[in-house]
Formats: structure tokens, sequence, C-alpha cells
């Protein structure tokens, strides 16, 4: 099993998209990778991933909208928006957990996209035996 954060993400913009590919495999992030909304949006629904990370800027759909699509899928799942812009309006925030735009630092989009991913945390129930796959023997002893 692969303990690797992945990454679900959409930028329509090949070279950027490369770019932030690379760098985010380098720091230990496992990334899917897609450059058209409409597609990515039909990957969401057949694939896990533990955070979404949108381009606000694309064609056919804005990264705002794909996350709102995201979310009423995986409710659960963090996104993160990243612009050219300084600010958005807080109407096209509303269904993003973290905005970053221009002037961003590398290491704070990086740093948020590991705060936001919650912890895979074993207990001991993931390690107990399933009483219903337990044969009448095994309950007799």
């Amino acid at each position: 099993m692969e303990n690797r954060t992945t990454v679900f993400y959409v930028d329509d913009n090949l070279k950027s998209s490369r770019l932030l590919t690379s760098v985010l495999e380098e720091c230990g992030f496992r990334v899917i990778a897609k450059n058209d909304p409409i597609e990515a949006l039909a990957l969401c629904q057949r694939t896990h991933f533990d955070l979404a990370l949108l381009d606000y800027e694309m064609p056919l759909m804005s990264g705002s909208r794909l996350a709102q699509e995201i979310k009423f899928l995986v409710p659960d799942v963090p996104v993160v928006l990243i612009s050219g812009r300084s600010t958005l309006p807080a109407a096209e925030l509303a269904f993003v957990d973290a905005h970053f735009g221009f002037e961003t630092v590398l290491d704070d989009l990086l740093w948020t996209m590991r705060i936001l991913v919650r912890p895979k945390v074993v207990t001991m129930e993931d390690h107990r035996p399933d009483q219903r796959a337990m044969t009448p023997w095994a309950n007799s002893t």
C-alpha cells in the first residue's frame, strides 16, 4: 500500500502542469494530472485522491466551478485553487479550502497542502479480524 498523498491536479497550461507535477513528485506527492477540466471531472468520479489542486482560469470550466463539482462528489477532499491573481471574489472561493495567487511562495503551497490532508492514522481496530469472518470453530475455542 502506497503511503504518499495523492494530488489530483488540473491545469490547462501544459508547461505549468508538467513543471508543478515534477516539483510535487520530487516533494513526495503522487500526482494525477489532467489538462481538461471536463475530463478531470469524469476521472475524479472513478479515482481516489487526497487533495485537489486546481488552476483558476481554464476554458470550458473555471477552477472554482470544478471545485464546486468536486466538493459535491467528494465533500471531505480539500481543494486548493491556484491563480495568477492576488485575490479572488469570495463567491469564487466558496468551495475552496485555500487559494494561492500571484507571488505565492512554493513552500507555502506545499506546507498548506500537507496540512490540509488528514494524516492516515492506523488504529488497533484496523488490525482486529472481522468477527463475521470467523468460523464457528474459532468462536468455540
